[in-house]
């Protein structure tokens, strides 16, 4: 398997970023690509699972099942869509103050090839971690606006 992985510390405390990363309402706004969320199960984030769809030009239908959960620390999910399957970690560790945030994915191409293997180096994998990246730099956005009082 392949492993990307992105980190970002943001201000908060691990219970605050805990509630945004589990609330599958608030995800169109924050993980790259999503458009929407089909369906969550109710037990979610404990167990279960999500079942979401990507833009136009994206990965399609992608379904994350619940492998583990540990409260204030962390979730595992597989993950699949049309063209890989994986696992993907989201840990959260407090850090002076603020809130370490580490999202990793290893993933296998469906699909073998000679030429796969070649355009995941190049090509694949990078966007992979572009995406993480993303994500977490609009998690850290969603998180900064969730502990803004409300205006009334």
């Amino acid at each position: 398997m392949r492993v990307v992985q992105a980190a970002g510390d943001f201000p908060g405390a691990v219970h605050e970023a805990a509630a945004v990363w589990y609330d599958v309402e608030r995800w169109p706004r924050w993980v790259a690509g999503l458009a929407y969320v089909h369906s969550a199960s109710e037990a979610w984030p404990e167990a279960g699972q999500v079942r979401w769809e990507s833009g136009p030009a994206g990965r399609g239908v992608v379904v994350e099942r619940v492998v583990s959960f540990e409260p204030l620390v962390g979730q595992t999910v597989e993950v699949e869509d049309d063209s890989i399957r994986g696992r993907q970690t989201v840990a959260f560790v407090p850090r002076n103050g603020d809130v370490a945030v580490t999202l990793r994915l290893a993933y296998e191409l469906k699909r073998r090839s000679p030429l796969l293997a070649l355009v995941d180096l190049l090509f694949i994998r990078r966007a992979m971690t572009q995406s993480l990246e993303q994500t977490l730099s609009r998690f850290g956005a969603e998180l900064q606006a969730s502990r803004r009082p409300s205006v009334r």
